[in-house]
């Protein structure tokens, strides 16, 4: 990934607190949810977040993540990566809340997958999320996949409008497997765009 034109810039190690609380207003809560079933003995849920977003590797890492900064402040970031040409098999170890965001993972094969668009509420409705929409695009254009994806939940409304305007469309849904994660969604929804 090449460095996009200020204030956009590629995220660093350095960025992972904000990567964290970005990915948990993206996730509507679910990050913490699951963090807090990884955190060591005296880690908190956050420090796991941070320390997935500082890993080399993996999906949420700093590393697959682009940022929106004004003043040295990390405002809005986007994570995105190229989902496999093949859909990624079901096991029967895979826990169930995960099984219907796979399948729809599953849906978009061989396209960019934007895991993560988040703005912190007082930057919101500044153009971050297009801004950062138009360079994943750019970036997915340039490595000659046939789309971009995003899963979003169906209670944001705000997000689904974005993407829409942004010429994605609906391409599937699924019925959440929410366990103990207490939030008033009900379905997933993949929306792509073909490019």
């Amino acid at each position: 990934m090449t460095e996009p034109p200020p204030p956009l810039r590629r995220a660093r190690p350095d960025d992972a607190t904000a990567l964290a609380e970005l990915i948990n207003f993206a996730g509507e809560g679910l990050p913490l949810y699951l963090w807090e079933r990884m955190a060591e003995p005296g880690e908190t849920v956050w420090d796991v977040g941070r320390r997935r977003a500082r890993r080399e590797e993996g999906a949420f890492s700093y590393r697959n993540a682009l940022v929106v900064e004004e003043a040295g402040a990390v405002l809005s970031c986007l994570v995105g990566y190229p989902l496999p040409d093949e859909p990624v098999a079901l096991t029967p170890g895979m826990p169930p809340m995960f099984v219907p965001l796979q399948e729809l993972e599953n849906l978009a094969a061989g396209t960019w997958y934007v895991n993560v668009l988040a703005t912190y509420p007082a930057h919101r409705r500044q153009g971050h999320g297009r801004r950062l929409l138009a360079e994943a695009e750019g970036i997915a254009a340039a490595r000659g996949v046939r789309g971009i994806s995003i899963i979003v939940f169906d209670s944001n409304r705000d997000a689904r409008r974005l993407y829409e305007r942004c010429g994605y469309r609906l391409q599937g849904e699924r019925r959440l497997v929410k366990e103990d994660w207490q939030h008033p969604s009900e379905r997933g929804l993949l929306l792509v765009k073909a490019l």
